[in-house]
């Protein structure tokens, strides 16, 4: 009979609330069922979130609690949530102690939002080794207050000693989908006939998210309505956002323009990636750790609301390292496309900064992670 080398284990995974978070958690899960096919593994997240959608899609089981963020806007509805809060806190740990009594796990992970919360702090009372894995580069509010009781802390972002205890860090990078790597001219012809794009122009990618970034929309709206100045050699990909959708298609009524390729959803990022001279997009972990391990040029436009401002903690990381370059959201509208469109017309600078942010790519960071939690086991 054949020795598996990982020997099948149980781990419950926590956590979501947003794509950043989500994301990371099934590429983790995607690499223990690499690993050992037979693992079983539950996710457990927050009861009308993202993640109850998205986990199931991906294949796998997932158990949600009512859990709920602290409301930070002053409002009666936030306030009259926030005074339900420690209701919904005691009965997400009671479900929580049921579900890890039933599943049995040999491991807990948290990967971050508040969902996580209840089931790690569970799990480690219970004695279960703990790992927890932290996309940004400034903690999470729920993973600094967990950290205290894990056994592995697994981060994407160097000097996070500044929140966590040194001795449990590992760096491991942020778990990022398989297709996302370095592009060599063969898949860049296929980015351009897939698009039906011009390879002797220079393209732009601008990403949304899936909902769509007002500010990366409004910015693209002042560019065309001005003219599209600079713009007479570049095409432009521009993912607006379902949420966007109709009032761009409005927008763009009765205008022909030929090297504006917009759309809501980008269904082969790969591609899109790939066709980009340059990137303009938010800097949530996720999509940070995806343009590293493309090797691209990108501009950063940190949103502001995000708790405790860690999109620009994370565009920060990578200007300081002359790894991109980053616009304030306040600003986007008159700096966004005209910085964009400066960088794109200097080659020699998109290739320092590709070559910079390409050091900073960590492309099995699901690897890493998962062998540190067969380490726990």
């Amino acid at each position: 009979m054949k020795t598996m080398k990982y020997k099948k284990i149980r781990a419950i995974i926590s956590g979501g609330g947003t794509g950043g978070h989500i994301f990371p958690a099934i590429s983790i899960a995607d690499k223990l069922m690499e690993l050992n096919p037979e693992n079983e593994i539950l996710f457990v997240g927050a009861e009308g979130r993202m993640e109850m959608e998205k986990v199931p899609a991906a294949g796998y089981k997932i158990e949600g609690l009512p859990i709920r963020g602290l409301q930070r806007g002053l409002s009666l509805k936030n306030i009259l949530a926030d005074i339900k809060l420690p209701f919904a806190l005691l009965k997400s740990e009671r479900m929580a102690a049921r579900l890890i009594k039933d599943f049995k796990p040999d491991v807990a992970i948290g990967v971050g939002g508040y969902a996580s919360a209840p089931l790690l702090r569970r799990a480690t009372a219970l004695g279960i080794p703990s790992l927890i894995q932290e996309q940004n580069g400034f903690a999470g509010l729920t993973n600094k207050m967990l950290s205290k009781k894990a056994d592995v802390i697994c981060v994407a972002y160097e000097g996070m000693e500044r929140f966590f205890p040194a001795e449990k860090i590992v760096f491991s990078g942020n778990p990022i989908r398989r297709d996302f790597h370095p592009y060599g001219e063969e898949e860049r012809t296929k980015a351009f006939d897939f698009y039906g794009l011009d390879p002797s122009k220079k393209h732009i990618l601008v990403v949304g998210g899936s909902l769509g970034s007002r500010t990366l929309n409004e910015a693209m709206k002042k560019w065309i309505t001005d003219g599209c100045p600079a713009g007479e050699d570049v095409e432009v990909i521009w993912q607006c956002g379902k949420y966007y959708k109709a009032g761009i298609d409005a927008f763009m009524q009765g205008r022909v323009l030929p090297s504006i390729h917009y759309s809501d959803f980008i269904a082969r990022m790969d591609l899109a990636y790939a066709a980009a001279d340059v990137v303009i997009s938010r800097s949530g972990a996720s999509s940070i750790s995806e343009i590293c391990a493309v090797a691209r040029a990108a501009v950063f436009v940190p949103s502001p609301n995000v708790a405790e401002d860690h999109q620009t903690h994370n565009a920060m990381a990578l200007v300081n390292k002359n790894a991109g370059l980053m616009v304030r959201d306040d600003e986007a509208a008159e700096k966004l496309l005209p910085t964009a469109l400066a960088l794109a017309a200097d080659p020699a600078r998109v290739a320092e900064i590709e070559k910079n942010v390409a050091m900073l790519a960590k492309l099995d960071a699901a690897g890493t992670i998962a062998e540190e939690i067969y380490k726990l086991v």
